[in-house]
């Protein structure tokens, strides 16, 4: 069998991430200088010019990856991942190169051409990574590149572990089998022997080929799991625990750290980290000041209609639940008649408060464009979970299990759940389902995916 070599795998990678960097700035020189796209470039430098930058690049990007952990072995990372930390690798690095140029003075470097190769090394990586992934889930598919497991406990949490191995073969771990006080010698736990007990570990090391030692043993057994960690350090065996309470966490849980003491995050939450913090505000404010100038004449003649078909003030402001249950004044163009006071339930398709303009503007969700405003106001994003009002956060805190996961998120104008049919009065527990989902696998590629799925779905379930 051909093992892993994580040293190769990682050369490999920084070479192929070099001439993924290379090719982009030829590309991004190419179309700046061999074509009239972006204007005539026969007056900026030659690629040897620019070339010259490339040692700063793949110095600086290469040192981003390693410390976004693009060189670690990634057997069992998702792919949406890695492209994650590549975008971040990716902006970071295009600012550090803006800096280098500033600092040194350097006025010349065409602004396209820095543009445009941050848009080609981000899409020539993830290409790259792309093809070395399945290239190495055929190969571990096919029976190569293997490592053998060794099961410490073959109960419930066991066979368990054992199952999800099996299913997920392209991930190239073979179980050599089972260690256990309780069952024969011989037996078979899911198609996998029992071929000892635990207190045959140590010759079990010594007579097969043991990559990975997975301890899956309940906690209360905490003596004969801190034996069986010694043992493996003894002999030189990688150790994992699965903890057997594991079954209890709702969702994915993620390791922190507060001095020595490891923390199990019970919810992993991509937006509780900075970076993606900042990315995600920065492409708000970006994408609506320029939609706020470009639908401002909507934005004027629809007050206008507002004021003149109905009294009442033209923007009708909302208590609702924002981010960390704090409340906030959720903005929208006023479509029904001034209530003496709020009623507490849904819009219908014929509802009889709605004024003459407000059954148009709400069918066209023109009626929520004011909220362009709560997104530069910080009290929302363009895409997130919706907001409620308090009266039916209370209700359905108690009514819905996990109804308040939603909150760990700014609120959005759009989501997950309003692309895929549910908003207004449908099913409140899917709708959590998606908003939950979005919560725990935020990323840019999934805020565009449902940017662009809202123009589909923009006339459904609107009255």
């Amino acid at each position: 069998m051909i093992r892993e070599n994580q040293r190769t795998l990682t050369t490999l990678q920084v070479l192929f991430d070099v001439v993924a960097m290379t090719l982009a700035l030829y590309l991004a020189w190419l179309i700046r200088v061999k074509t009239d796209i972006l204007g005539p470039g026969f007056d900026v430098w030659t690629f040897p010019q620019y070339a010259a930058s490339l040692a700063f690049i793949i110095v600086s990007y290469t040192i981003l990856s390693y410390f976004f952990n693009l060189y670690n072995s990634q057997r069992t990372d998702k792919l949406g991942n890695e492209v994650k930390q590549i975008l971040k690798v990716n902006i970071i690095g295009l600012l550090l190169l803006i800096t280098a140029l500033y600092i040194i003075e350097v006025a010349d470097y065409s602004r396209y051409m820095l543009a445009m190769f941050a848009v080609f090394s981000t899409i020539f990586m993830c290409i790259e990574r792309i093809i070395v992934k399945n290239a190495l889930m055929y190969v571990r598919g096919k029976g190569y590149n293997v490592q053998y497991i060794l099961v410490i406990g073959a109960g419930e949490l066991g066979e368990s572990f054992a199952r999800k191995i099996k299913q997920n073969f392209y991930l190239g771990y073979e179980i050599i089998g089972f260690l256990d006080d309780n069952i024969a010698k011989g037996q078979k736990v899911d198609g996998s022997k029992i071929i000892g007990s635990i207190n045959d570990l140590e010759q079990i090391i010594l007579t097969k080929t043991i990559d990975l030692a997975v301890i899956t043993i309940s906690a209360r057994h905490y003596q004969v799991i801190e034996n069986t960690v010694n043992t493996l350090e003894k002999c030189g065996v990688k150790a994992e625990i699965v903890p057997d309470f594991y079954r209890y966490f709702p969702a994915k849980p993620y390791i922190d750290m507060i001095d020595d003491i490891p923390v199990i995050n019970i919810r992993y939450v991509p937006l509780d980290d900075n970076l993606n913090k900042i990315l995600k505000r920065m492409s708000d404010i970006i994408l609506v000041t320029i939609g706020i100038i470009i639908i401002s004449p909507i934005l004027i003649v629809t007050a206008i209609l507002v004021k003149l078909t109905s009294p009442g003030p033209v923007i009708f402001k909302q208590k609702r639940v924002g981010c960390n249950r704090k409340e906030f004044n959720m903005y929208k163009f006023r479509s029904m008649r001034v209530q003496e006071e709020e009623q507490f339930k849904w819009t219908q398709k014929d509802d009889p408060r709605k004024t003459r303009i407000g059954s148009f503007i709400r069918k066209t969700n023109i009626d929520e464009l004011p909220q362009f405003f709560n997104i530069l106001k910080g009290d929302m994003s363009l895409i997130g979970p919706r907001p409620e009002r308090p009266y039916f956060v209370d209700k359905f805190r108690d009514e819905i299990p996990k109804y308040m996961v939603k909150h760990h998120v700014r609120p959005g104008m759009t989501g997950y759940a309003q692309i895929n049919g549910y908003r207004g009065d449908t099913s409140i527990k899917k709708r959590i389902d998606y908003d939950i989902y979005y919560v725990e696998n935020w990323n840019l590629y999934l805020d565009v995916k449902i940017f662009f799925m809202t123009f589909r779905s923009f006339f459904k379930n609107a009255y």
